[in-house]
């Protein structure tokens, strides 16, 4: 053992003193509209002093550039500055291309520092931008976006549990919308909640991401169908000059990924990933034991000057067993109830740009699939037919088509587009359930629908650059019924505007009205008599109201103080359990697969408070508090009450401090409220056929999120170090999540214990004598990632 340790030891010895490779930063600068190089740009590579000017063919060469994460600043005569996304260089040299737009205020020569906080006319408030850095080193987030957005004001998570539900300024898992370079993917999670958005695991590969565009508020216009929040995923290209492999070992995974260039004018991006994740949850004595498998592609063609296209595609394969050699209270719980998982999902994408000088034409046409199997027995026992409780077999098919323009005027522009969707969802589910009596749910049901909407978008920004104005509108439609299928009764409009008041203090606001058409397992639900149940619904409608201040000392350092209210109308409402359809969807399973009615309402409203800082190439750090208040209500007769997301606050401080021979360490402390929790109708629950019916227990709705668990509080740390010999790159790193081993006190489950206290009773009067069990979690998680690149 002492050999082995001084030979590691060694190793990591002879590593270090390795001399750096050095690399260099090529590419072209062009003319965004026109498609034509720019000559004589000045490129700098930001906080370094490196630099060179485009040639008179726009093209340029820094050299001598040793590996890391890099921003370029590019400037040009007649052209608004530019400070682009980050960029990694690791064990070949990079060849980008750069769009520069021109300005209306910039004639002469300019000296002008771009700042890491861009601003968007139509989205002044609710936007934060992730980059490479924290979506390589952010601790505890294992380089899941999923995790990494809780990191920012207004996102809670559940610290029960390992789930990836985004709950976004008290909006339920069920309200975000996902985007891949402008092709929208129905979601980002391995064995998500069909009609929510969770899952234990993100399904996209973060070696593929160039940049994350995080709204909050104030959606832009052309991304409609969402309450809370929109990910818009900005993909890298593949490298024009070589091709390279990267394989990483990570906390729950193995992947290759591989970029490169096809041709003269097509590059590729690719990455496949297999898991043994059920070996860590098995570890961590877990009860259900999930293996996915995923793949990810994507490619660039640049089809002429002026013409593009981009072919993408996303696929998961899942499948989630139970561990049922465990032993104890706690695991015979979770699998009374907890069904096994079958999940296969892909999307398909397609986007051609034309760009015809001041205008610009995308093509949009993706087609996205789900095929979802849930299966559950009782007392997980499959030996008779009879003790089947829940088979269901769902797919769902979309293909998307829409179309835009942008044409810029000067100081003004303009956008606008259409879409068209078809869907098929189709259900087969055998389920025994229980409310006042033992019921058996049988039914088949397909649904095919057609949606269609517009959108439109005017932009204005002051030639002093101190003011910006953004005025959009879209409508949505389908034909699910006549009330639902006339666009006027779903229009959304939208204002924002932002002002710089004085020196580097910025106002900004928007309001606006937002539509989400019901999950289609709402849409298509229906009874034992194959009739629809549920088209008494119709779209689910938020008004938004924002506004805050921005300051901004120098360039790398942002203060945001920003208030939200959101008020909820025509929100699903579970006839079944008597509360709201949104307070549902972090729970592995289905939500909407049930009668409901659009009368529920709901409020939002809070505080945010966000610092950032970044220093380049040393510190990237920042702080969120959140203070907010989530309720709904039955109608708009009856009192609001606390929502199932209603945390009260949320606080985050994290950051990544970087050291010289590429040693980083990261750390973060988050803390979040308590969430409310409805005690257990124990009555109800101990009826034999009752429990026997879903394997758990029933809450007493009628005492609704009266009850509230404790806060929590835990702290993540990450140590990163990276070697580069020669053209290899070797790096490992170390996650430590909840290092303070921070346990959160639940409610005691109530159970059923199989023995029936009244035997001689009537089938329907017999009662399982009952038992609570404790039910605290909270561990250490550490993982230990390598990556290797060639």
């Amino acid at each position: 053992m002492k050999k082995i340790i001084s030979l590691i030891i060694f190793v990591l010895v002879a590593l270090t003193t390795v001399a750096q490779q050095k690399h260099s930063i090529k590419g072209i600068v062009i003319d965004k509209g026109k498609r034509e190089p720019i000559s004589f740009a000045s490129i700098g590579i930001n906080g370094t002093g490196q630099g060179a000017v485009t040639d008179s063919v726009g093209k340029f060469n820094i050299q001598n550039v040793v590996p890391g994460i890099y921003r370029l600043q590019i400037s040009a005569v007649g052209y608004n500055t530019v400070l682009t996304p980050e960029y990694i260089i690791s064990t070949k040299d990079l060849f980008i291309t750069v769009e520069l737009e021109e300005s209306v205020t910039q004639l002469g020569e300019v000296s002008v520092t771009a700042s890491m906080f861009r601003r968007n006319p139509e989205s002044p408030v609710g936007l934060r931008l992730i980059g490479l850095q924290e979506i390589e080193k952010s601790p505890g987030a294992n380089r899941d976006i999923s995790r990494i957005v809780q990191n920012y004001a207004g996102v809670g998570y559940s610290p029960v549990g390992y789930r990836n539900d985004l709950i976004v300024r008290g909006g339920g898992p069920s309200e975000n919308r996902f985007y891949m370079d402008g092709v929208e993917i129905p979601n980002i999670n391995h064995f998500s909640t069909q009609g929510a958005s969770g899952g234990p695991v993100g399904i996209i590969n973060a070696d593929l991401i160039r940049e994350v565009s995080f709204y909050t508020g104030a959606f832009p216009a052309s991304k409609g169908n969402a309450l809370s929040s929109v990910l818009d995923f900005k993909l890298r290209d593949g490298n024009m000059e070589k091709n390279s492999m990267k394989a990483t070992l990570g906390a729950s995974e193995f992947s290759l990924t591989s970029n490169g260039k096809l041709s003269k004018k097509t590059t590729y991006l690719a990455s496949v990933r297999q898991s043994y994740l059920q070996f860590l949850f098995k570890a961590l004595g877990l009860p259900f034991l999930p293996t996915y498998t995923d793949a990810q592609f994507k490619t660039k063609t640049r089809l002429s000057q002026h013409n593009e296209i981009t072919f993408l595609g996303l696929t998961g394969i899942d499948n989630m067993k139970l561990n049922t050699n465990l032993t104890g209270e706690k695991a015979e719980y979770i699998l009374s109830y907890l069904p096994t998982v079958k999940q296969e999902t892909f999307t398909l994408g397609s986007v051609y740009k034309h760009y015809a000088g001041a205008h610009i034409q995308t093509v949009v046409l993706s087609h996205s699939y789900l095929n979802n199997h849930l299966t559950k027995y009782l007392r997980n026992d499959e030996s008779s037919p009879d003790n089947l409780t829940l088979k269901y077999g769902s797919l769902e098919q979309e293909t998307k088509l829409r179309v835009e323009n942008v044409s810029t005027f000067g100081a003004v522009k303009v956008s606008f587009g259409a879409n068209l969707d078809h869907t098929q969802y189709s259900n087969n589910t055998f389920q025994k359930a229980y409310t006042d009596q033992s019921k058996t749910y049988k039914y088949h049901t397909f649904l095919d629908m057609l949606r269609w909407g517009f959108f439109g978008t005017m932009n204005y920004e002051s030639p002093d650059e101190r003011m910006t104005v953004s005025l959009g509108v879209r409508g949505d439609a389908c034909n699910y019924t006549s009330q639902m299928n006339k666009l006027n009764n779903q229009l959304s409009p939208r204002l924002s505007l932002s002002y710089q008041i004085i020196g580097d203090v910025y106002f900004s606001g928007n309001v606006g009205r937002y539509y989400q058409l019901p999950a289609y397992t709402a849409l298509g639900y229906k009874d034992n008599n194959g009739i629809y149940v549920n088209k008494n619904l119709g779209y689910i409608t938020v008004d938004q109201y924002s506004a805050g201040l921005t300051y901004k000392h120098s360039e790398n350092l942002q203060i945001t103080a920003e208030g939200f209210y959101k008020k909820y109308d025509n929100i699903p409402f579970s006839i079944n359990d008597n509360i709201p359809l949104a307070d549902k969807g972090a729970d592995y399973g289905v939500v909407g697969n049930e009668e409901l009615t659009p009368t529920a309402q709901g409020r939002s409203y809070g505080i945010e408070l966000m610092a950032k800082w970044i220093i380049v190439k040393k510190l990237n750090l920042s702080s969120a508090l959140t203070l907010f208040k989530s309720e709904y209500r039955k109608n708009e007769i009856s009192p609001y009450i606390a929502s199932s997301w209603d945390n009260k606050y949320i606080f985050n401080l994290g950051g990544t401090y970087n050291f010289e021979k590429n040693w980083s360490f990261g750390a973060k402390i988050s803390s979040i409220g308590g969430a409310p929790y409805t005690p257990y109708d124990v009555e109800k629950s101990s009826l034999v056929t009752a429990w026997d019916a879903q394997g758990r227990a029933y809450y007493d709705y009628s005492e609704y999120n009266t009850e509230r668990l404790s806060a929590y509080t835990r702290i993540d740390l990450r140590v990163d170090k990276t070697f580069y010999i020669k053209k290899y790159m070797l790096g490992f790193y170390i996650d430590l999540q909840n290092i303070t081993g921070s346990q959160i006190k639940q409610a005691d489950a109530l159970m059923s214990t199989g023995v029936i206290e009244n035997p001689s009773a009537p089938a329907n009067q017999q009662r399982y004598k009952m038992k609570y069990i404790s039910q605290n979690s909270g561990t250490v998680i550490p993982t230990l990632g390598i990556t290797f690149e060639f």
